[in-house]
């Protein structure tokens, strides 16, 4: 009879901790039900059909051409580019594709007329065109995506100062989230819908930390991803969040100029190149140019 008190306890306290993990993962999945559900009454809201012409016309030929659902990466890259249509995906196959087909077929028809190239020469041009075509898709979400880090990275450290007034002041961190998130949006709508999108992950049930985490994800900026590290560790640790937010805005200052003196810093090498290919030339004829004209005169009276 000695043993059966400790093995019934025993029983109890697994039994307990299974209750707890499987509530746990039951709450987890329900989640990202309604997160998923919410993604796509969202994605209803607007539907591809309302969109232009050759935006319908490229997701069908993105769907064509890549019968496979589109990688994780793809999605991840469009999203942090700001396109989080479901249909974005296939619209930029599409795009790829078309103008890979528009670049064939327009150089073709322009280069073979030259019959002073050689074939060669004619063939590496088609390519070269429609590759740099085909690649045009790739450089317009790269650049919108940098774009969008660059507004983020300007506008979070005023977004931080008023977050760490709104919690000194006694609010709590949802409630100063959401109001932070409403006053930015004069400043950064990007920074501002990020913000409301997590706020309405949180409300849906999702932990903060991972919400946080997504919105660091979503937007792929580096000084989100440390502020929502610094909001993390504050909040497991204890320590006051309105001073852990201080010192990150400071941070993220300190960071902003340097940046800004690195930028200064390699003006002089980029002005280089322009003043090579623009302006010595022209100063190279203004100055040589006379003695030119003038040794060809007394070589032509010779």
């Amino acid at each position: 009879m000695e043993w059966l008190i400790p093995s019934l306890a025993f029983v109890a306290v697994v039994a307990l901790g299974g209750a707890v993990l499987t509530a746990a993962a039951a709450r987890r999945k329900l989640v990202q039900e309604r997160l998923s559900r919410l993604s796509q009454e969202l994605t209803d809201l607007s539907p591809l059909s309302d969109a232009p012409f050759y935006l319908r016309f490229l997701g069908r030929v993105g769907r064509v051409v890549s019968s496979k659902e589109p990688s994780m990466s793809l999605r991840e890259q469009l999203a942090r580019a700001g396109f989080h249509h479901s249909s974005a995906p296939a619209i930029y196959l599409g795009s790829k594709f078309v103008l890979l087909v528009i670049g064939l077929g327009g150089l073709t028809a322009a280069v073979l007329p030259f019959d002073s190239l050689i074939l060669p020469v004619r063939l590496l041009v088609i390519l070269w065109g429609a590759g740099l075509l085909f690649l045009l898709p790739n450089l317009v979400v790269a650049a919108r995506r940098a774009r969008r880090r660059r507004e983020i990275r300007g506008s979070l450290p005023d977004a931080i100062d008023l977050l760490e007034i709104c919690v000194s002041a006694g609010m709590g961190l949802d409630m100063a989230w959401n109001a932070v998130s409403d006053e930015i949006r004069a400043v950064c709508d990007i920074l501002a819908d990020e913000m409301a999108l997590t706020n309405l992950e949180v409300h849906l049930g999702a932990p903060r930390a991972a919400a946080m985490r997504h919105m660091a994800d979503r937007t792929g900026a580096e000084d989100l991803a440390a502020l929502v590290s610094t909001i993390v560790q504050s909040e497991r640790f204890g320590t006051s969040i309105g001073d852990a937010l201080k010192a990150a805005a400071t941070s993220m200052r300190e960071v902003r100029s340097q940046r800004a003196e690195e930028s200064a810093e390699k003006m002089p090498v980029k002005l280089l190149f322009p003043l090579v290919l623009f302006l010595f030339p022209a100063v190279l004829i203004v100055i040589a140019g006379p003695a030119a004209i003038e040794w060809s005169n007394i070589i032509a009276n010779s």
